[in-house]
């Protein structure tokens, strides 16, 4: 009785043991800290390469031209961003990012983007209906956008055996919404090389 009693005692901890090996180490990060683990696009690409384009777009001539001429600053809005590499990448954190970066440079006015106007004017019509007319946001009353930023990211991927290089290409143009002219255009690269280590049998 006592040999079955430590058997299932030694199979009980064995178990215990061999759960305990098999859970995912976690540890917590800044969200900051760069950790490049797979080689592919990540948050601190996104946001290096947003921060590094806005300030370059900023300092470029259109804009002091355009504050010069009509004597305030220029209300931007952020269009379509097109992921066309080879990897998915999320390019709503992208655009945020770029947002984020004009908003918080205090040189321009941002301009709500499509989807977040027709919820916005969703909610003035309700105004019309339910509001006190001495709160009621007016129709008719929305800042229009001066010049829109759009963009591709692209990539290049080389490989060899258990080498590869990824090449990472953003391109961004700044276009005037009244005649359609280019006022900026932006590029960022960013190159990878990645070693894959020896697998183990």
């Amino acid at each position: 009785m006592n040999r079955w009693i430590k058997v299932l005692v030694t199979v009980v901890v064995t178990g215990s043991i061999l759960a305990g090996c098999g859970g995912p180490n976690v540890s917590r990060i800044k969200p900051d800290e760069t950790r490049d683990l797979s080689g592919m696009w990540n948050d601190t690409d996104s946001r290096l390469v947003s921060e590094e384009m806005i300030k370059d777009a900023l300092a470029r001539p259109w804009y002091s031209r355009f504050e010069r001429t009509n004597r305030r600053i220029p209300a931007v809005i952020v269009g379509t961003v097109r992921n066309l590499s080879h990897e998915h990448i999320n390019v709503n954190t992208f655009i945020g990012d770029m947002e984020r970066s004009l908003i918080n440079s205090g040189m321009v006015e941002f301009v709500a983007s499509r989807n977040e106007r027709e919820e916005i004017r969703e909610e003035r019509k309700d105004q019309d209906v339910h509001a006190r007319a001495d709160t009621r946001s007016a129709m008719g009353q929305e800042l229009g956008a001066d010049y829109m930023l759009k963009g591709t990211i692209n990539t290049i991927i080389d490989t060899d055996g258990r080498s590869q290089v990824r090449y990472y290409q953003v391109d961004l143009t700044m276009i005037s919404l009244k005649d359609n002219r280019k006022v900026w255009v932006g590029q960022k690269k960013i190159k990878k090389f990645i070693k894959e280590g020896r697998v183990r049998y």
